[in-house]
């Protein structure tokens, strides 16, 4: 039930995030994030003191009756509004601390929840999703777009309130000041919008681009530090780095063109604002010398005139960034669209081992025309050693990949000891199976780490006895950290030899009841497959074991071998019936494609 319950707050983090777009994690912290936002209104409409009362200094001395001025009144009031002035700033700072602390504190556990939300989807999508995207596109774009969401969030959102409040409150006041002034000022506000909208639309258009073409230059860097060891093998360096320069080309290109848009977008807009502050300027001084306007209004008005201005001057970018996240939002609800793999529900069975395939047809979904797996059937019963041979290509690791339901089967159907692997959820079947396989990965922490890979929370005691069950002891304790040796990149610091026992390790502290090898010591020198060899035997005892492999002395003692060839099982028997046979098993072992 643990996996079904995961499942449903997938898809309700995926809902969340289509209707209300990233902003509705923040309701998660509503406590912290609702009193910042107050703070952000508050500090916000603070801001509108500092035209009001400058107006108040400036435009309450009267220049050309000067010298009828009381000057001891006038600088005691100017004393005060200065000093409620800098009250006002005080205050503004103060609330400004704490509401810069809520909003980084709430936008930061917010953009934790999504990334979080974002790679628990990611790590229960199925295989078919995996084999039509590449991991470097993957990464690089989820850090792409989640970095363009945090600034948005933490820097753009808090902008776009303060300056619309600004924006509004500055409304207000112009109106109290002047009706008719404020009405013609407004006239021109229309087009402002439409050009917003306009080039927004445009904008949005060219930062998706940017981000597509950002994440096309990441896949290049992974890739190549992945396959650093093909890379110099081959002397690409030259290569790689025409490739990645490519694809930073292409990436200048199509943020150039976006930003040729945003700096025609900004220059129309500083053109228009700044060009109907000046006219308005023009209309209010031809009141003030109709008497339709006092000075002091006149003043505050050109002020706060000016604070619309720069407020309407900065939605552009706002409205840029906000495009941004935009696209951002969507790239990543891609993701989370994506159908997880189906869970299935708990029997609480106990798994003993036995398997059966039953007329099972296969192809993969990218070409349906061609059957990897053709009509395959066979039986394994609880404890047999049973191995898979045969050409490359056969589909050998494709019933691997079947019988662990990494994909669904086009007909026929496995059966489980005796149960379509349908009818068990998907951590009870793959809890039962270990895979040893030929490439093993080991992840970049230690030895200890990746041994316990096969059963997190194990303790150090039964870490050591695994390496000491896969003949991996002897060289761990060789180390001068031991088991908190760091095996470096994808185990790039350890032989292939020391990979493999590592990897039985893991698969010992597993205890699964189906232990899966797949060409597991067709790579190694002959001193490191005995000592693998080894270990796989004891690995093996009392347990159902599936072998792929091409080396005669892996398959030998199995009790039933099955030669694959074009995704059908052509020959069957134990190793001596298909040697007299003189059919493909033995022609294979003739050939040496199976050497002793």
């Amino acid at each position: 039930m643990r996996k079904r319950e995961g499942e449903s707050e997938e898809k309700k983090s995926g809902r969340k995030l289509a209707i209300l777009g990233f902003y509705g994690y923040l309701a998660n912290y509503k406590k912290t994030f609702y009193p910042a936002l107050l703070a952000l209104f508050i500090t916000a409409a603070l801001s509108l003191a500092f035209p009001f009362f400058l107006s108040q200094l400036i435009g309450g001395v009267k220049f050309n009756e000067a010298e009828l001025l009381d000057v001891a009144k006038v600088k005691a009031g100017i004393n005060k509004t200065v000093l409620i002035l800098v009250g006002v700033l005080a205050l503004q700072a103060f609330v400004s601390y704490w509401r810069v602390r809520g909003f980084i504190k709430a936008g930061e556990s917010a953009l934790n929840d999504i990334r979080r939300d974002v790679f628990q989807h990611l790590v229960r999508l199925p295989m078919g999703f995996y084999e039509k995207s590449r991991a470097g596109e993957l990464s690089g774009r989820v850090a792409a777009d989640l970095a363009v969401l945090r600034e948005t969030l933490l820097t753009t959102v808090p902008q776009m309130i303060r300056q619309t409040v600004i924006l509004l409150g500055g409304l207000v006041f112009i109106f109290i000041f002047s009706g008719k002034l404020a009405l013609f000022m407004l006239a021109v506000i229309p087009v402002v919008v439409l050009a917003v909208a306009f080039f927004g639309r445009k904008v949005r258009g060219y930062s998706k681009s940017a981000q597509d073409a950002l994440a096309d230059s990441s896949i290049v860097i992974e890739e190549s530090t992945q396959g650093i060891a093909e890379v110099k093998s081959f002397r690409n360096e030259d290569f790689e780095e025409t490739r990645y320069q490519d694809t930073l080309a292409n990436y200048l290109s199509v943020v150039m063109r976006g930003a040729q848009a945003r700096a025609a977008f900004i220059a129309f807009i500083i053109f228009v604002l700044f060009g109907t502050i000046s006219v308005v300027a023009w209309f209010g001084a031809g009141m003030l010398a109709q008497g339709e306007l006092t000075q002091r209004s006149f003043v505050a008005f050109v002020l706060f005139s000016v604070f619309i201005g720069a407020s309407l001057g900065s939605f552009p970018e706002i409205v840029s960034q906000i495009q941004k996240a935009n696209g951002a939002t969507e790239r990543l609800q891609e993701i989370l669209q994506e159908e997880a793999e189906e869970q299935g529900q708990s029997s609480d069975s106990t798994v003993s081992g036995a398997l059966t395939a039953l007329e099972v047809r296969f192809a993969y979904p990218s070409r349906e025309e061609v059957e990897v797996i053709s009509g395959v059937s066979f039986e394994v019963k609880a404890g047999q050693k049973v191995a898979f041979v045969g050409p490359s290509g056969g589909g050998k690791s494709t019933l691997f990949a079947l019988i662990q339901r990494f994909h669904q089967v086009k007909a026929g159907d496995f059966l489980l000891d005796g149960r379509p692997l349908v009818d068990w959820s998907l951590d009870e079947l793959r809890s039962a199976i270990a895979v040893v396989p030929q490439d093993v990965h080991l992840f970049g922490g230690t030895i200890a780490e990746n041994i316990a890979y096969g059963r997190p929370g194990a303790s150090q005691e039964e870490i050591e006895k695994a390496a000491q069950e896969a003949n991996a002891a002897e060289f761990i304790e060789s180390f001068p950290e031991k088991y908190e040796a760091v095996v470096g990149p994808r185990g790039m610091r350890l032989s292939g030899g020391q990979r493999q026992r590592i990897a039985i390790a893991r698969a010992i502290l597993a205890d699964p009841k189906i232990l899966m090898l797949d060409e597991a010591t067709s790579a190694l020198d002959s001193k490191s497959e005995q000592l693998v060899q080894e270990a796989l035997e004891k690995l093996m005892k009392g347990r159902t074991s599936l072998i792929i492999a091409h080396r005669l002395g892996t398959v030998r003692s199995c009790d039933q071998i099955h030669v694959l060839s074009s995704g059908q099982i052509v020959e069957s028997g134990t190793h001596d019936e298909l040697m007299t046979a003189n059919g493909t098993y033995r022609l294979l072992a003739e050939t040496q494609l199976l050497s002793n």
